[in-house]
């Protein structure tokens, strides 16, 4: 990751809060697992990775991360033929859920 891609982060990031705190952000992404899910999709793995590594169903996280997409809160990245997940920015463990 060279500079230019660590400051479009940091400006993503640092907007995203305004728009979305993160109360809010976790009130949209979910519980559990899907809280869990969204906080690794930090671009570097695939869908189908984050869903085998949390033993998730495909189909299931399939229609959530389309959720994700639709609320702005997740961006697919295309890397060659991979599609990879990038959130807002990481929800803090102490704002999870119960």
């Amino acid at each position: 990751m060279d500079n230019a891609d660590i400051y479009l982060k940091a400006m993503m990031s640092l907007l995203a809060r305004q728009t979305y705190p993160p109360e809010k952000l976790a009130e949209l992404v979910g519980r559990d697992k899907q809280f869990e899910a969204y906080n690794l999709c930090d671009g570097s793995r695939t869908q189908g990775a984050i869903a085998k590594q949390l033993a998730l169903d495909p189909g299931n996280f399939s229609k959530t991360v389309g959720r994700w997409v639709d609320l702005g809160i997740v961006v697919k990245v295309s890397e060659g033929a991979e599609t990879r997940l990038v959130h807002l920015y990481p929800i803090p463990k102490s704002i999870k859920k119960a």
